[in-house]
């Protein structure tokens, strides 16, 4: 299965970029993901739990990034074993550009499985694979930006402040 899309992120390229390097953002980024760890040198090791059709299973795996050129792009490849259900793997390019108003984020990703989730059949694979990628963009969208409806600074209904990613991660 293979993809291409593009989200437009209203934050700066270099914020984005630390956000794709972040093992914190990553997680919440994963749908599923249950575990991560590692680091962006090092490559990471996650736990996701996934339903695909009828086969539930929990993959266990390791996430690498190369081709990496400081603020611009990477490929992110995973693969994870899911026991019984078999394998899933797959990658994505992902290459960052400046757009007004923020960082245009481009993708293309390419997924494969085997084993028992490959007998599902094309359509329930790509679908899947579809919309994995789709949330996993939209997360980290979401993520990177902040709360939508919250101006930084903006208190939220119990008087704390709502802070972006940024400055979550930089100010705790």
């Amino acid at each position: 299965m293979q993809l291409s899309d593009s989200r437009e992120i209203a934050a700066p390229r270099d914020v984005v970029w630390a956000a794709l390097l972040s093992p914190e953002v990553l997680k919440e980024c994963v749908p599923g993901c249950t575990e991560m760890s590692g680091s962006a040198d090092e490559g990471f090791e996650a736990t996701v739990v996934q339903k695909v059709g009828p086969v539930k299973a929990t993959f266990k795996g390791a996430v690498t990034l190369s081709d990496r050129v400081e603020g611009e792009g990477l490929t992110l490849s995973g693969e994870g074993k899911g026991g019984a259900a078999g394998f899933a793997k797959g990658g994505a390019k992902v290459r960052l550009e400046d757009i007004e108003g923020g960082t245009k984020l481009i993708y293309d990703v390419e997924a494969n499985v085997g084993g028992k989730l490959a007998q599902l059949g094309s359509r329930i694979i790509d679908g899947f694979a579809k919309k994995m990628a789709d949330e996993f963009f939209t997360r980290f969208q979401e993520t990177v930006e902040g709360p939508q409806e919250a101006v930084d600074g903006e208190e939220t209904a119990d008087g704390e402040k709502k802070k972006g990613w940024l400055k979550r991660v930089f100010a705790g």
